[in-house]
Order: C-alpha cells, then sequence, then structure tokens
C-alpha cells in the first residue's frame, strides 16, 4: 500500500464510507480518489464558511450542513453543478461494484505484464475479470461511436491511463487482478486481495526437461514492494527474467543451485534496469511521494524427479507439504525481514517477533537501492511425495508456520495443483485478504510431461 500521508479533510470514504487507512491515497474498498474528495471538501467547507458569513451579515441565516466535512445542500434537488450518478445497468445501487466481477466489456492489456501471462503451450484459467477486462468497447453516447473506456460501476465516466473512473473514481478490473495459470504437473494462483487497489505480485510457471530427458518444473513468485516506485512492473521483471535465465540453464545441464543463483542474480538486474529507464513515467497516485527505486522479493522453486531446490531474497517463502500428513511438513526458507533477525539474534520468540509492527520490514530485496545482494539457495531430497508451496507473506500471514501451511492446503494438491492454488487464495482472502496473494503448488517429484511455460 502507498504510504502517503492521510487526507485530512475526509474521515471515510464519500463513495463507499470506507474509513481511510493512514498514508492512502485511493480507497482500499472502492479505489476512489481521496485526494481529489479531499480537495472538493475542502472547497465545498470554504465555500460554506463563505457562506455562512455572509448569512450572518444578512439576517443570520442558518449554515447548511455538513457530512465529513463537506457543506450538505438544504435544497430539495440537486444544486446545478451536483450530478448523481446513474445507477448500473443490473443489480441494485446500494452495493459498491466489485470492478473484479463486474461483467464488462474487454480491455487491452496492460504494458509490461507479459511475464504474469501463459504463453500458446500453456493451459491458462482466468476469472471473468481478467478475462473480459474492464470496460473499454464502443459508448454509443460519444460522437462518432468512437472506442472510449467506460466505467464498470457507475456506467457513465471514462477510465483514465491510470484505470479509475473520470467520473466516479471507481479502480476499473485489470488483467492481473486475478490470475491463474496451470500445466501439466503445476499450478499458481494470484489475486489482488481485498485491500489494495492493484495487484503487485507477480508469478512465472513452467516445465522443461534435463539433458538426461528427465523433468523439471519451475515456479517464481516475486512480491513487489509497496512503498517502493513501481512495484508491479518491479516483480513482473523479476519474475520474467528469473524463469528465463532457469529455462536456459537447467536443460544445459547446470546445477540447480548454481542455476538458481543465476536466475536470481539475472531479476535483480531486471529489476535494476527499472531504476535507470528514465523514459518511464510514474502513475500519478505515485508522483507526490519519495521515488524509491522500483523493488520486490523473490523465491523460487526447481523440482527434479529427485531433488528440490530454492532460492530466495526478501520474505517470499516456501514451504514442503508432504502427501503423508502424519510426517512432518517445514519451511524451507527464511526470512529477510526485522522479524527474522530479533529471531535469529535470541531477542524475541517468533510469535512475540511477527507480533511485532516492524516484524515485515525486509532487510532484502532486489532493487538498485538494496544492500549487497545475497541469493540464498538450498536444496533438498524428500523421501515422499509431496508438494511445495511458493507464496508471497499475502499468503503466509494467513498460515505462518509450517504446520498451518499444511493443514491449509487440500490433501490432494499432488493430484490437483490448480485446485490446491485456487482454494490457498481463498484461504486468504476469508482470513482478510489484506495483502495481494499468490501461490504455486509445484508437486514433487516432478511428473513427466509436455514441457511448456508461462
Amino acid at each position: 500500500m502507498s504510504q502517503m500521508p492521510q487526507p485530512s479533510q475526509l474521515s471515510a470514504c464519500p463513495a463507499c464510507d470506507e474509513p481511510p487507512q493512514a498514508g492512502d491515497r485511493y480507497c482500499d474498498q472502492c479505489g476512489a480518489d481521496l485526494t481529489v474528495a479531499a480537495a472538493l471538501a475542502a472547497e465545498a467547507a470554504l465555500s460554506a464558511e463563505s457562506i455562512a458569513d455572509r448569512s450572518e451579515a444578512h439576517g443570520g441565516l442558518p449554515a447548511p450542513p455538513r457530512v465529513n466535512g463537506a457543506a450538505r445542500s438544504t435544497h430539495p434537488g440537486p444544486e446545478p453543478d451536483d450530478y448523481e450518478l446513474a445507477a448500473p445497468t443490473s443489480g441494485g445501487y446500494g452495493q459498491v461494484a466489485d470492478p473484479r466481477v463486474t461483467a464488462a466489456l474487454g480491455a487491452p492489456e496492460a504494458p509490461g505484464e507479459s511475464a504474469i501471462h501463459p504463453e500458446t503451450n500453456a493451459s491458462t484459467h482466468t476469472s471473468a475479470a481478467s478475462s473480459t477486462g474492464s470496460g473499454t468497447g464502443a459508448d454509443p453516447r460519444l460522437p462518432g461511436d468512437e472506442h472510449r473506456p467506460r466505467c464498470a460501476a457507475c456506467q457513465e465516466g471514462t477510465i483514465d491511463q491510470d484505470g479509475y473512473c473520470e467520473r466516479c473514481g471507481h479502480a476499473q478490473a485489470r488483467p492481473r487482478d486475478h490470475m491463474e495459470t496451470e500445466l501439466e504437473g503445476i499450478a499458481a494462483a494470484s489475486d489482488r486481495g481485498l485491500r489494495h487497489h492493484r495487484n503487485e505480485d507477480a508469478f512465472s510457471v513452467s516445465t522443461a526437461a534435463l539433458p538426461d530427458g528427465s523433468p523439471v518444473t519451475v515456479a517464481v513468485v516475486c512480491d513487489g514492494v509497496s512503498s517502493a516506485t513501481r512495484p508491479d512492473e518491479a516483480s513482473a521483471a523479476a519474475a520474467q527474467a528469473a524463469s528465463q535465465a532457469l529455462r536456459a540453464s537447467l536443460p544445459r545441464g547446470a546445477h540447480p543451485q548454481q542455476a538458481m543463483n543465476e536466475a536470481i542474480i539475472a531479476a535483480a538486474d531486471a529489476v535494476n534496469s527499472l531504476a535507470l529507464d528514465t523514459g518511464a513515467t510514474a502513475p500519478h497516485h505515485e508522483g507526490q511521494r519519495h521515488q524509491n527505486a522500483p523493488a520486490c522479493t523473490i523465491v523460487s522453486a526447481v523440482v527434479t524427479s529427485d531433488i528440490l531446490t530454492v532460492g530466495w531474497v526478501g520474505d517470499s517463502r516456501a514451504y514442503w507439504v508432504p502427501d503423508d500428513r502424519t510426517a512432518p511438513p517445514a519451511r524451507l526458507t527464511e526470512d529477510d525481514s526485522w522479524a527474522a533477525q530479533m529471531v535469529a539474534a535470541g531477542l524475541m520468540s517468533e510469535a512475540e517477533a511477527y507480533a511485532d509492527e516492524r516484524a515485515h520490514a525486509i532487510t532484502g530485496w532486489l532493487g538498485a537501492d538494496a544492500y549487497e545482494l545475497e541469493p540464498h539457495t538450498a536444496s533438498y531430497k524428500p523421501d515422499r511425495p509431496g508438494v511445495v508451496v511458493v507464496c508471497t507473506d499475502g499468503l503466509w500471514n494467513y498460515a505462518e508456520s509450517a504446520e498451518q501451511m499444511a493443514h491449509a492446503v487440500p490433501p490432494d494438491a499432488r493430484a490437483r495443483p490448480l485446485n490446491s492454488a485456487q482454494f490457498l487464495v481463498g484461504h486468504a482472502l476469508d482470513g482478510g485478504g489484506h495483502d495481494n496473494v499468490t501461490v504455486a503448488v509445484v508437486p514433487f517429484p516432478a511428473a513427466p510431461g509436455r514441457a511448456g511455460s508461462a
């Protein structure tokens, strides 16, 4: 979430009455621009005060009542400059529409998201929102039947270049709001969550063959650092670069740990290059905050017929969950975070550290302003079948320990990885969905199948 000063003029979003969080510029519930609303409220308040002053000077007429700091008209009908929102074409108006599930016209793919979308040899499943987009199409009310984006919420306003309705302020569905990808032997799912206005996570899953013909599956999951500039671009660039590096080196016979180390370095280089992209313009909602270099975390898993290898930087995690739930599960990664440092130093218990408000402050990340890059890699040889769960903190916040994660993973996860990824995303959303959530489910051992990528 963007770390910006909370609008001082608003105690609740004017569109949905959701109280703003500290630092929010956009409403987490409906996507309305709070700074615009705050400015309008301030202007209305000044106007109301001026009217009150004039009223007192001319007989003490009562000032109009106020709502959230804005003066409310006492006239029975709308003032000439007031426009009531038209009712949605279907359903009632008493509930704010969720643009992710609103039936809308198709939207063009946003730039810089190719790492998120499967290639032609992948079996892909997307939600209605991600497949239909967010309200672009011909608006018959526009002159010449021009193709213009139209708001999926109010059905009246047009959409600006940043994906928000220019009339009601609703965020429109983006292709990355919800994504699902399935290949033979691996699957992943990602969701924006219930509080953020966009999905800053990214993933890539792929399958290939080693020099001896045995199968290998690869999952890369990245989480954009919200306090940085263009975190969504950072995660997409890192996921794509790491996946490409692994798909190139593993079939040539590179050792999985060496390939993983090189892939993380390639991902870091891709994110670093974004800081040098002076031609890119930050979205308007990022323009007023400190322009930190684009940054993200990364976690990746490579699974063969007899070994699994993980690599990471940051606080995204990988877990081992055996099919036999009487056998112990395990967390395969250690966070680069304040909480992990406190636990490692013996200053706090794990429960105490992760209950602290500083717990999720990361100490390692990919980005031009990162400290010295130290990719972590580790290899394991499980003695039984199971799955590797590769995820961002949007999931593990709701299943933190290995035992909790094993309890959340469906018992048939190895046979149905996509269903399991969907279930785990739902687990996070049911728990509150306070962050973007992304998870890849990688069965072990790798199953023979058609090589592909996504």
